[in-house]
């Protein structure tokens, strides 16, 4: 037994060393000169052919996103760093001129290319812009920061006035105790902004949710839930699995406004997906949050994935 052991060991380390070594020669040697051959038998670039025989969508985008990640080729590589149109522009045309690109023929491809570039580097600028939200700390000596928090009571509880500014009854909503700024400290202002945005732009789907939430049984922290909504949204963005989602929805550069819109589904659906699971507690909460988690990055290996809500009010 302890023979067979030793080699089944053996075995599966040689698996794991022969995956990064296949990975490292087909970067290094073989991608090279199966780019070479293509070339020579289509007279075309990799770029070429990927806008050619790719329709728009994800998968265009980030085939060329992995072309020029890939590319050893200096040119091709800053054009991954454009932060404006007119360096999308100029990086376009140094392609074209270092591929020796004919665009009489190919007269679609700058075109295609340009606005795969810009998707590139939207959804890079969008996650700064969220990363700048989350580290801004909750402040409740902000007035705007004030004023949002109250807001956000206001359209949740249109019908009972809140008695203080800090009291028990944001566990109405779903805080966990007095006074709701101990609860960004994590996702900071983005979870604030998140929470409003789906109470304003969906008023009635956010206040069900918040009657959901107060179940006898299967019931959870409206709030706390949000924020860690907001935490899977972030993670999701930070590690790339929602480029699919952004370069199916917009064409141009995501906003933050796109980003809001993406948690207001996850607020929904999770609500949905909670309560089809039958949870027997809220004790269970992360094992379920995991699962949910799951199931969107499942959805986002579908290259036409949008994943939003149906219509906005």
């Amino acid at each position: 037994m302890e023979v067979l052991g030793d080699t089944s060991v053996r075995i599966v380390c040689g698996q794991k060393m022969i995956v990064p070594l296949w990975s490292y020669l087909y970067r290094n040697v073989f991608r090279f000169w199966l780019k070479w051959v293509l070339r020579q038998l289509t007279g075309k670039c990799e770029l070429q052919r990927i806008c050619e025989n790719t329709k728009k969508s994800a998968a265009r985008t980030l085939q060329i996103e992995h072309s020029l990640e890939s590319s050893k080729n200096k040119v091709l590589q800053d054009a991954l760093n454009a932060t404006s149109d007119d360096e999308v522009e100029n990086c376009v045309a140094r392609i074209i001129k270092e591929k020796k690109i004919n665009i009489h023929k190919e007269k679609e491809f700058a075109l295609k290319l340009r606005i795969c570039l810009v998707q590139i580097i939207g959804y890079k600028k969008l996650y700064l812009a969220v990363e700048d939200l989350r580290k801004c700390p909750y402040n409740s000596d902000n007035k705007e920061h004030e004023d949002q928090l109250i807001e956000l009571w206001n359209l949740l509880m249109p019908h009972e006035k809140l008695k203080a500014r800090i009291t028990k009854q944001w566990c109405d909503i779903g805080f966990q105790g007095d006074d709701p700024k101990t609860d960004f400290r994590g996702m900071g202002m983005l979870g604030l902004t998140n929470l409003l945005y789906f109470s304003k732009h969906y008023s009635s789907e956010a206040r069900q949710i918040l009657a959901h939430s107060n179940h006898p049984k299967m019931g959870y922290s409206y709030a706390i839930v949000g924020i860690n909504l907001t935490e899977m949204a972030y993670s999701l963005l930070k590690n790339g699995s929602l480029k699919t989602h952004f370069y199916n929805l917009v064409s141009g550069m995501p906003q933050l406004e796109h980003f809001h819109q993406l948690y207001c589904y996850l607020a929904y659906e999770f609500d949905k997906f909670w309560f089809q699971e039958e949870p027997e507690s809220i004790m269970f909460f992360n094992q379920y949050r995991e699962k949910f988690h799951e199931k969107v990055k499942g959805c986002l290996l579908d290259y036409n994935v949008v994943l939003a809500l149906k219509s906005e009010k």
